[in-house]
């Protein structure tokens, strides 16, 4: 299992979530998150300030829960505003949020890993085809060829383009 250097272990019972928390977590997420923790480690740490408050990884700290992690890692926070805080506890998920998918290098992605890792236990079952304007987030661009998408039906294994 993967570890990350420089984090800190810092028991559960003493973080607190940011109880102004805009950020929801499903039932089905948090689950999926559990199992990228069982699968690849606790890779992400905890974003926690002096208090012990979460800034980001609400969600990882609830599966952790779900798992009976007694401790998470963390990195501590220094020299934020309050309000620097609170904003950045929302910039944090809604940057995530922003990205996009190369649908093509996906698909090619999904399919190397489909053999070894189960991939649909993380969510990517459930992908919704929603490309991002990438020629429209640079204005110097070339414009580009739009490029057929790509998908492998899970169940019969056929691969058609949309």
């Amino acid at each position: 299992m993967a570890t990350v250097k420089g984090a800190k272990k810092r028991a559960v019972s003493t973080l607190k979530p940011y109880e102004r928390n805009a950020r929801v977590h499903s039932d089905e997420q948090i689950e999926q998150i559990a199992r990228s923790i069982k699968e690849f480690g606790f890779i992400n740490p905890v974003l926690i300030d002096e208090d012990g408050t979460i800034i980001a990884g609400h969600g990882r700290v609830m599966a952790a829960g779900r798992l009976g992690m007694t401790e998470v890692p963390v990195l501590y926070v220094e020299d934020l505003t309050d309000e620097q805080k609170k904003a950045y506890v929302l910039v944090d998920n809604k940057l995530a949020e922003l990205a996009g998918w190369d649908f093509e290098l996906l698909d090619s992605e999904l399919v190397d890993l489909g053999e070894v890792i189960d991939m649909s236990a993380f969510g990517f079952d459930e992908i919704e085809d929603t490309p991002v304007d990438i020629d429209g987030l640079f204005a110097d661009a070339p414009a580009k060829e739009p490029k057929p998408h790509l998908v492998t039906c899970p169940h019969c294994g056929e691969t058609f383009e949309v």
